[in-house]
């Protein structure tokens, strides 16, 4: 074969090559990103800058501004309606937990001399009412804050035999606990309350209130813990025990005084 011819072939293997290469790399070649920039109204939110803690004072540290959609920044506290919000909050209880980033409404936050940590969280129109306790009648200390419980009444009566008869009566059902001795929040990582805590700080009606001072001067007050599945959803508090609604019905347990069996009454 000729030189001429040689080269000639050679040149044509080159080209061919280069363009295989180039379209390769053409085939290749990624799609170019394109970004669309869509610009949200939004508002600067009062957030809570850590974790708050139920009954927690408050400072200005306690807080930020972050950006939020304006359409769902409804009764959130915003820069626009009161830039001194962080100095007007300082100082405020929370009324329950709030967690970093969570957006502050008034509702959140009770400002001092409002009250103490108890009537902040306690519900409108409800009283807190403590009742002695001891750890076999609140379940081993294990009721914690926020737990619901129906209180029952253990008293003893005098037959018309002249023994003694001892009557349970339920007299509320679904109750919120609110403090065990001085402690109203859950401790992270505790499974009990303070063994040191004698009393249960029940959250009620003023008429259950009196019912139950009066019951605690009838006899002794035991707490059964309701299970999380039983709670009312609707939150409509505690109700009336059925010896309360059944005024004829209850429970008596018979006891032997010198051999003999009293006998067993219904509660009045």
């Amino acid at each position: 074969m000729k030189r001429a011819q040689l080269i000639g072939i050679s040149i044509a293997g080159v080209s061919a090559l280069l363009a295989f290469v180039m379209v390769k790399g053409m085939l290749n070649k990624p799609a170019e990103e394109k970004r669309v920039e869509v610009k949200i109204n939004s508002v600067r939110v009062l957030v809570a800058s850590a974790d708050i803690g139920l009954g927690q004072i408050t400072n200005e540290g306690s807080f930020r501004w972050q950006e939020w959609p304006a359409d769902a920044a409804k009764g959130f506290i915003t820069d626009k309606s009161n830039r001194e919000a962080m100095r007007q909050l300082s100082g405020a209880i929370a009324r329950s937990p709030i967690l970093s980033g969570e957006p502050i409404t008034p509702a959140k936050l009770v400002k001092a001399g409002q009250g103490g940590v108890l009537a902040a969280i306690l519900p409108a129109g409800m009283r807190a009412v403590s009742t002695r306790i001891k750890e076999e009648t609140a379940v081993g200390r294990l009721i914690l804050p926020n737990d619901h419980v129906d209180v029952i009444l253990i008293r003893r009566m005098r037959s018309k035999s002249g023994g003694d008869e001892f009557v349970s009566d339920t007299l509320f059902t679904n109750v919120r606990v609110l403090a065990l001795g001085q402690q109203i929040e859950t401790k992270e990582g505790k499974k009990s309350t303070e063994g040191s805590a004698n009393t249960a700080t029940l959250e009620l009606t003023p008429k259950q209130t009196e019912m139950l001072l009066l019951a605690n001067a009838m006899g002794d007050i035991s707490l059964s813990l309701r299970s999380i599945a039983d709670v009312d959803p609707s939150g409509k508090g505690p109700g009336v025990g059925e010896a309360l609604e059944k005024p004829k019905d209850g429970n008596a347990i018979r006891v032997l005084r010198y051999g003999v069996r009293s006998r067993a009454v219904g509660v009045n």
